[in-house]
């Protein structure tokens, strides 16, 4: 390589490391084009795009019952994602694929377990169980560090509140139905927040074992 060649080729690499602009418009490009590299063919992969054998949108009081997880933080402490190793598999079951959460508008996979993880919890306790731990974790596991949340069982959940939802998910691909959204509210009616978190908690991961 010719002195000319290497003085242009220093200065071309010092305008860059000198020029904070410039490295930064660089750095966003690197990292959009590698993230546009990871992220498009996802969607257009049937295994992330298809549900999975058996799993269907959530009917109207499990879906009340996520938003309750979501809102009472249940998330920050029970991750909904299973890894792919050994001692995952063994202590949680299958690990989780993209075609379980096909219609979870946001998915709760998480990566923080102050707690175990709930991803197969599905009909592992009886509600009664779940009734009683989520009153005072402590009467079922005396080592539980879990706040009790005793007022699910006094709140009653709002049978307006249930369409809009639906409604809300069609838009973003979830296929409810018209008989399905308006046949919602009658589902949730005299139901509490106690009663859709338990039926929430107890259809996580029963379409994959």
């Amino acid at each position: 390589m010719s002195q000319n060649q290497q003085s242009s080729s220093g200065f071309t690499h010092e305008k860059v490391e000198t020029n904070n602009f410039l490295m930064i418009v660089l750095i966003v490009l690197v990292i959009a084009v590698g993230g546009l590299v990871e992220i498009v063919p996802l969607f257009f992969q049937k295994s992330t795009t298809e549900p999975v054998k058996g799993v269907e949108p959530y009917a109207a009081l499990p879906l009340m019952g996520r938003d309750i997880y979501i809102r009472e933080g249940c998330y920050n402490c029970h991750s909904q994602m299973i890894r792919p190793f050994r001692a995952e598999t063994l202590r949680y079951g299958h690990y989780s694929v993209a075609g379980e959460f096909v219609y979870d508008h946001p998915f709760q996979w998480g990566s923080k377990r102050t707690g175990p993880d709930l991803h197969r919890v599905g009909g592992k306790y009886s509600d009664e169980w779940h009734r009683i731990h989520l009153v005072n974790p402590r009467n079922v596991v005396p080592e539980s560090n879990m706040p009790g949340y005793p007022w699910l069982e006094k709140n009653q959940i709002n049978p307006a509140d249930v369409a809009p939802r639906m409604k809300a998910l069609r838009t973003v691909g979830v296929p409810y139905t018209d008989e399905q959204i308006a046949a919602a509210a009658d589902e949730v009616k005299g139901k509490t927040e106690m009663e859709a978190l338990i039926a929430y908690l107890q259809g996580m991961g029963r379409a994959l074992k």
